[in-house]
């Protein structure tokens, strides 16, 4: 919301006048327009337009958010003086253009250029609420287009701040048509390969959340936005409802699987510039650093763990295998690669938190890492619903490896799951469709696949992570057709034999390394445990980067020919 000015009136003025503008004094104070207190504008100012007593966000203005996220004297405007028209002859709309321009200092709601983020080019575009509620008319959706294209012939990734009313009404049907227009441009944009992030502000609805942004390979939010197609006062006027707190805000759209991420706004620059970093390997995978020798061998506490560790029976390595003290996916994932950066949705319907995926480097690889976490303690656990995924955990794995074959980057799947969630609202939310999706997408995705098998591996829920081009399994992991406590009730009506039906079931990582259903088998050092956890990463991280050397030799056809012929051959 834009702050309530008390004493002196403190704005940028017009934004070509910018450079005779002199830091505010500091006798200066605005009024939060949410907490209703009394601030030091030069301190709200230092504080990235953020309330620091009670943490609302100011509407920021062009100059200052550009100011905010490139570098100093970076930004080149393009486009700046498009001339507007009338499409429709609608009374009064040019005076009120013209207002807007006096006002604001902008010729029109977006300004659009290229910028510098800590040195990395982008073509940045920001809206402006102040003009006519940063609305969509056929200026500003010319404006996007042609930066779009210009981005796409210059091979640049493009960076978008939302904040609009939605489609500019005096334009009609002609402000409908941007939506298409833009929509098309970013089209050409993604296919040429190149990345695309929306920033979502407050507010950003209509027509421009059901266009420009919501089509990014990944989109950030800034806390608290609204962001929806119907504004708020709109369904309620419909449905005759009100509407719950935190309906339609950035945390809503978060976990209802609309939004990558929620930023604030100090960590923003550095956000956008780790993103931006993450997708500048544009081709090629084992692009690591400057060789320096990569070489593992376990501690000798480790040695002598190995050692002293009995061979396990099935069933034992059954209850190791669900040993609730178990090395988790997040825990590998944090110990080999650097620069973790998660990203949440299907973009569907939901986050589901069984299944984390995102994006890291693995000694200056790219990579797109996805993980079954079953959690920590019994309230993780709860949360992430004992790391059974639901549809919306299955499509968000399969969201973030199509992104992964569009910029090139490896996949490596950790799986550790019982099964796929077996409820009322998963198969209303098409369970099997979903697993079956995922089997169907990830048997021709042109980059290398690896799956490892760090705990259970239940049925055909772990299968939807582990069509890869090979399959690597923990010396005390199962991987199985169903639990044996669930084979042994099916096939002998008794699920007390589940004991005997793990001895049967070739379900140990050694069965299943003879049966060649796995290419490799990780050491556990006698334990996957936190002790354990740096030998294993270390095994781990050695091991990857050799298999992805291994597959940098092969094409993207030849990659996905591989992997069919590996489970053709079953």
């Amino acid at each position: 919301m834009a702050p309530i000015i008390k004493k002196k009136v403190w704005n940028f003025g017009k934004e070509k006048d910018k450079v005779k503008d002199k830091e505010p004094d500091m006798s200066e104070v605005i009024v939060c327009p949410s907490c209703k207190r009394e601030l030091a504008k030069a301190q709200v100012v230092e504080n990235k337009y953020v309330c620091y007593k009670c943490g609302n966000y100011f509407r920021v203005r062009t100059f200052n958010r550009i100011k905010m996220v490139a570098d100093t004297k970076s930004f080149v405007p393009w486009f700046h003086e498009m001339d507007s028209k009338n499409p429709l002859d609608f009374p009064e709309y040019d005076e009120k253009i013209k207002a807007a321009q006096e006002k604001t200092g902008l010729h029109e709601g977006v300004t659009v250029g290229e910028a510098k983020i800590y040195g990395e080019s982008v073509v940045l575009g920001i809206c402006d609420a102040r003009f006519l509620m940063g609305s969509m008319g056929h200026v500003v959706g010319e404006k996007i287009a042609a930066a779009v294209e210009k981005a796409t012939a210059m091979q640049l990734p493009v960076i978008l701040f939302c904040c609009s009313g939605g489609a500019r009404m005096q334009e009609g049907i002609i402000s409908l048509m941007q939506m298409a227009k833009t929509s098309a441009a970013l089209k050409k944009h993604s296919d040429a390969g190149l990345l695309y992030i929306p920033v979502l502000t407050d507010p950003t609805t209509g027509g421009v959340t059901a266009s420009f942004a919501m089509l990014g390979d990944i989109i950030l939010a800034e806390p608290k936005a609204l962001i929806g197609f119907a504004g708020p006062r709109v369904i309620e006027q419909t449905i005759g409802q009100k509407l719950p707190e935190g309906f339609q805000r950035s945390e809503f759209q978060l976990e209802h699987g609309f939004v990558d991420a929620i930023v604030e706004r100090k960590d923003l620059k550095k956000t956008l510039y780790k993103i931006l970093k993450l997708h500048s390997v544009k081709e090629g995978y084992a692009n690591f650093l400057p060789a320096t020798e990569f070489r593992f061998a376990p501690s000798e506490l480790m040695k002598e763990r190995s050692v002293k560790s009995k061979t396990l029976s099935a069933w034992e390595k059954v209850k190791a295998a669900r040993n609730t003290s178990r090395l988790a996916s997040v825990d590998y994932m944090d110990e080999i690669f650097d620069g973790f950066i998660e990203l949440h949705g299907d973009r569907f319907h939901g986050d589901d938190p069984a299944v984390v995926g995102g994006i890291a480097n693995l000694d200056g690889q790219p990579v797109t890492v996805i993980g079954i976490h079953k959690g920590r303690d019994l309230k993780d656990c709860m949360s992430r619903n004992y790391g059974m995924p639901s549809p919306e955990g299955y499509r968000k794995a399969l969201r973030l490896m199509k992104q992964a074959e569009k910029f090139h980057r490896p996949i490596i799947a950790f799986v550790n799951t019982s099964g796929a969630f077996c409820g009322m609202e998963a198969e209303e939310n098409g369970q099997g469709e979903a697993i079956a999706r995922n089997l169907y997408e990830m048997s021709a995705l042109k980059v290398p696949i690896l799956s490892l098998m760090i705990g259970e591996g239940g049925s055909g829920g772990a299968l939807a992570l582990s069509v890869g081009n090979e399959v690597w399994m923990m010396e005390n992991a199962t991987y199985s057709i169903l639990s044996p406590e669930g084979f042994a009730s099916i096939l002998w009506k008794d699920g007390k034999r589940a004991k005997e039906a793990a001895e049967v079931m070739k379900i140990t990582a050694q069965d299943l390394y003879h049966l060649k259903v796995v290419e490799r088998l990780i050491p556990e050092f006698g334990k996957a445990d936190q002790d354990a956890l740096h030998d294993i990463s270390m095994f781990l991280k050695c091991n990857i980067r050799e298999f992805l050397e291994k597959y940098s030799k092969l094409s993207g056809e030849e990659l996905a020919e591989d992997r069919y012929k590996r489970f053709r051959s079953f």
